[in-house]
């Protein structure tokens, strides 16, 4: 037991040091001013039209890219469990090779692709087609979570149809049940954990990015984690922006939630 107790020193030096007094210094600073003294006053600033504007477009934004990795993750999901373990690996490694690249190189090369003069418009040029305006748009920010994101919302689910007993989808056929009520009836309530692990990790991120919207929106448009940034670096005013992080902790807080409650094994996340 003793040697145990000396094997999580590391760990808890390492959650002490990067958790907990970063957070502590957090809720410090958002709450009180710049003269030390309690106040609620930066929480309230998430209610200026600028705030509310910010963390409305960064929902919507953080809704629809969770809504199109969950479209896209779970037939892939479905697809990779049913392949055996040689191909499934090969398969799930070529799919997360690119996370092993740095996220702000994945998102430049993204810019790259998309800008005015990039190899997009270049590919249409040369077909004779119009030109699109790609870059600095809301399309191109959900584009650019889509891609950095989509394996966070793979791998739960997959993690969890992978556990699935196969004898349990082959006793519902044998009882006359089709693939449909199959699916709905056993195979998509029992990945529900995934599922909810998936949006979480999805969400989240991409509620909170602020690097995805600096490259691919050309800092024209505003997420709530740009308005923080620029309390941070320009501003100066780390009270305001540990205030507004106070607020978004809120989502995060539900989705931890969420997860307790319906991934208590942890079977969505053990990936």
């Amino acid at each position: 037991m003793k040697n145990r107790k000396l094997l999580t020193g590391p760990y808890l030096f390492w959650a002490a040091s990067f958790i907990i007094i970063p957070l502590l210094m957090i809720v410090y600073y958002g709450l009180t001013n710049k003269e030390g003294s309690f106040t609620l006053m930066n929480l309230a600033r998430i209610t200026t039209p600028e705030n509310l504007k910010a963390l409305g477009l960064a929902l919507l934004l953080s809704f629809i890219s969770t809504l199109i990795c969950l479209v896209l993750a779970y037939p892939l999901a479905m697809i990779l469990s049913e392949k055996d373990v040689n191909q499934t690996s090969f398969i799930v490694l070529i799919f997360i090779l690119p996370m092993w690249m740095n996220f702000l190189l994945r998102t430049l090369a993204w810019q790259n692709l998309l800008e005015k003069n990039g190899i997009i418009n270049m590919i249409l040029e040369f077909f004779h087609l119009p030109d699109q305006t790609l870059i600095n748009t809301p399309y191109a920010i959900v584009l650019g979570m889509v891609y950095n994101f989509l394996p966070f919302m793979v791998l739960p689910i997959y993690n969890v149809l992978a556990k699935i007993d196969k004898d349990v989808i082959s006793a519902a056929r044998d009882l006359g049940a089709n693939n449909f009520q199959t699916f709905s009836k056993i195979i998509f309530p029992l990945s529900i954990p995934g599922i909810i692990s998936g949006i979480t990790m999805v969400f989240v991120p991409s509620l909170t990015t602020f690097v995805i919207s600096d490259l691919l929106g050309g800092s024209k448009i505003l997420l709530i984690g740009n308005v923080i940034e620029q309390e941070f670096k320009q501003g100066s005013n780390w009270n305001v922006g540990s205030g507004l992080s106070l607020v978004l902790m809120i989502f995060i807080i539900a989705s931890m939630a969420l997860i307790a409650k319906y991934d208590k094994d942890g079977e969505g996340t053990a990936f």
